[in-house]
């Protein structure tokens, strides 16, 4: 893959295919309590990610992904009610989801090194629509051309505060979470045709 922009090519689409992508967020537990409690990972089942792109070149690349916010589960080995009475809190209290569905992040800017042949570190610049506010955004992640497929991984972090949340507490406060989150990706997205 070229990493300069090519003319006359019509921009193709990349679709992530969610059977086999992962996108979690790892969430870290402070306080008095903390050594007893979880640092919660939650996966994100429902969310719509598309990058546009010419072909041959990620530079100048448009990414998109839409998160249901609603869409998200606890993996963590808990007791059912636990579980249950966290996911209860993250929805309502924490995402609010019913005033705030979705969670939206664009790219501005994609810079692109490439590694090898097929390996490129790329970095992206965007916006993320979140609980009411929007915010600059980077990213970063290593992605492998292969074919038809890209392979994107990576992680970025944010603080919830940003996004007017306030972070969990349990235990009258002796147990809370952090305010940053860790967010981590393992994608494969295929071409369109």
């Amino acid at each position: 893959m070229q990493t300069g922009a090519q003319k006359g090519l019509a921009p193709v689409t990349y679709l992530i295919d969610k059977a086999v992508s992962r996108f979690s967020v790892q969430a870290f537990a402070t306080g008095i309590l903390s050594s007893f409690g979880h640092n919660p990972k939650i996966e994100v089942r429902d969310y719509e990610a598309e990058i546009q792109c010419v072909p041959g070149t990620l530079e100048k690349a448009v990414l998109r992904v839409t998160v249901q916010t609603s869409g998200m589960e606890v993996l963590d080995e808990m007791k059912k009610s636990d579980r249950q009475k966290l996911e209860e809190e993250m929805y309502e209290k924490v995402l609010d989801s019913a005033h705030f569905p979705t969670a939206i992040y664009e790219s501005k800017e994609i810079t692109v090194q490439k590694m090898t042949d097929s390996l490129l570190k790329v970095h992206a610049n965007g916006t993320l629509s979140f609980h009411g506010a929007v915010q600059p955004q980077s990213v970063q992640a290593n992605v492998t051309v292969q074919g038809a497929l890209l392979r994107i991984a990576g992680d970025f972090s944010l603080r919830q505060s940003d996004y007017g949340i306030k972070p969990v507490s349990f235990a009258a406060g002796a147990l809370r979470l952090k305010d940053e989150l860790k967010f981590i990706f393992d994608l494969v997205a295929r071409r369109k045709d």
